[in-house]
């Protein structure tokens, strides 16, 4: 059975990665267990030149596994095929309560989208994504919005908005 799914989005540099990181803490908090999908730009790199992986990958490998008692990673080099979709993915995140993802804003799935000054923009995706189901924003009392509005730093609140709209229960 596929687990829960939700999101967040926003504009580069809104802080989606440092959402992401007080969400998961509260969550594990809580006992939820958490995976993770982040959608990335085309040219991210989690290997490096001197590693043994590398030099697989490098050689030819299009695919190379890494497993130890305390980790598994997978690798897989595209070359010309398509990217895989959010569907084809899903299934890698594994058994959890919940899979909360980073990007992926025209998927369907609920998602909180981040509004914040520093942001390469301000302009709301909520009216282009009606996916997004609230918002957190560094100044929440000027946000317009029927959607709820939670302060950046609300994390407890929204962790609690995110299990209520999944209808999640406690582990």
């Amino acid at each position: 059975m596929t687990p829960p799914v939700f999101g967040v989005v926003g504009w580069k540099n809104s802080g989606k990665t440092t959402l992401m990181a007080r969400l998961i803490s509260e969550l594990a908090r809580r006992d939820f267990v958490v995976s993770v999908i982040k959608h990335a730009h085309a040219k991210f790199e989690i290997d490096h030149p001197g590693r043994d992986s590398f030099k697989m990958r490098e050689a030819g490998a299009r695919q190379v596994a890494l497993a130890s008692p305390r980790r598994f990673a997978l690798m897989r080099e595209f070359g010309d095929a398509p990217e895989m979709t959010f569907q084809e993915i899903l299934p890698y995140a594994g058994t959890c309560d919940l899979v909360l993802v980073e990007g992926y804003k025209r998927e369907a799935f609920p998602k909180v989208e981040i509004r914040r000054d520093g942001a390469a923009s301000r302009d709301p995706l909520s009216k282009e994504f009606p996916q997004v189901v609230a918002i957190a924003s560094d100044r929440p009392g000027d946000e317009k919005e029927s959607l709820p509005v939670f302060h950046l730093d609300e994390i407890a609140g929204i962790v609690d908005f995110i299990v209520a709209t999944l209808a999640l229960r406690a582990p």
